[in-house]
């Protein structure tokens, strides 16, 4: 099939981003879900429940999702930065420690300095003038995004105490779900790492187990 020529789209969210948005969400809805006591609660107990579990996260998503804008907007200030100070400076060995400043400390440490001089010429000759850091639509519709992964997030465990009416078990089939969706979020990332998928659904499975825990204990 002939290529377009056009450059392909990058993704919004990237899958780290995506998983760990609803995980983050799961286990704010869990630490609800999580403190209904199957001895004392009924149906007004319940709604109790679902309504503050869903405000936190609606609470929740919405500061995730300003986070997330400020995070791209000191991002693309910090990159602007370095084009303008590169852009500034006529010392090739000046130009190299910058680009080594800001690359990750294992990727410099295994860049020579004609490597260096080769990436800082290339930046030199093919960025243009640093324009001053804005965000875009992209931006907007991750951030929208990352609230709706978050908030979307409380539902599976909400939905077994609008099914089922034994309030003991409701409870136990949402917590099944939650540590089935951690289990699914954990193969999903380890599978993007490259890792066992299995072993690393186990993992996030008990580890979720154990901070629901811990959170509950501490007042969460």
């Amino acid at each position: 099939m002939q290529s377009t020529g056009k450059p392909k789209r990058a993704r919004v969210l990237d899958p780290v981003d995506r998983v760990t948005e609803v995980i983050f969400g799961l286990l704010m809805a869990m630490t609800f879900t999580g403190t209904i006591s199957v001895a004392t609660a009924g149906e007004e107990a319940e709604r109790t429940m679902m309504i503050a579990a869903l405000g936190c996260n609606l609470a929740w998503g919405l500061a995730d999702a300003v986070m997330y804008l400020l995070r791209t907007l000191i991002e693309r200030t910090r990159n602007r930065t370095l084009l303008t100070r590169l852009f500034a400076t006529a010392d090739p060995a000046a130009g190299q420690a910058l680009i080594a400043e800001a690359l990750p400390p294992r990727f410099s440490s295994l860049i020579d300095t004609d490597a260096l001089e080769s990436l800082r010429c290339r930046m030199v000759k093919h960025s243009s003038t640093p324009l001053p850091p804005r965000l875009g639509l992209d931006d907007f519709m991750g951030a929208v995004g990352v609230f709706l992964l978050v908030v979307l997030s409380t539902f599976p465990l909400v939905v077994p105490f609008l099914l089922v009416e034994e309030t003991a078990l409701a409870v136990r089939v949402s917590n099944f779900v939650g540590l089935a969706v951690l289990f699914l979020a954990g193969w999903i990332l380890a599978k993007y790492a490259g890792a066992k998928p299995w072993q690393g659904g186990l993992a996030m499975a008990v580890t979720g187990a154990v901070l629901i825990t811990a959170i509950i204990a501490l007042g969460g």
